[in-house]
């Protein structure tokens, strides 16, 4: 069976000494992820990370770096190879009309000092992205986030 890859530009807001996740309830379970999603045909990451922050939160963003490389190979329908940039928030879209995903059951600003102990996934990015807001070495490529 061949499986598809997905390119997904993913999005880190800071604000306040917190970062913007959305929420999800799968069954019974209930988890973070960061904003963002697929990439489109004939779009860049950067035009994919502010228009999928701006569908799910209303908000604009400007990415500024690419921080962070994570696969998912397993456990999905596709290879998914997360992108995720450190973006600037810039402002709320007025009347913006907000269109999340189907499990998605709201947005939360998540305390940066406590990320290794959230059901934030990947869960390799946790750590990364502590280091990160704290000015420390991070690692870019982070490898497979396997499914446990």
């Amino acid at each position: 069976m061949t499986r598809r890859i997905r390119n997904s530009g993913k999005a880190i807001i800071f604000r306040n000494g917190k970062m913007l996740v959305t929420k999800i309830k799968d069954q019974d379970d209930v988890f973070y992820i960061m904003p963002g999603g697929g990439q489109e045909s004939g779009e860049t990451l950067e035009e994919a990370v502010k228009r999928e922050v701006a569908e799910e939160f209303g908000l604009q963003v400007e990415p500024k770096s690419l921080e962070f490389v994570i696969e998912g190979v397993t456990g999905e329908a596709f290879h998914r190879v997360d992108l995720v940039f450190l973006c600037e928030y810039i402002k709320e879209i007025p009347n913006a009309e907000i269109t999340g995903d189907y499990n998605q059951i709201g947005f939360e600003w998540l305390p940066i000092d406590n990320l290794v102990n959230e059901p934030l996934y990947p869960s390799r990015l946790r750590k990364q992205i502590m280091n990160l807001f704290n000015g420390k070495e991070t690692e870019v490529y982070l490898g497979n986030e396997s499914i446990e």
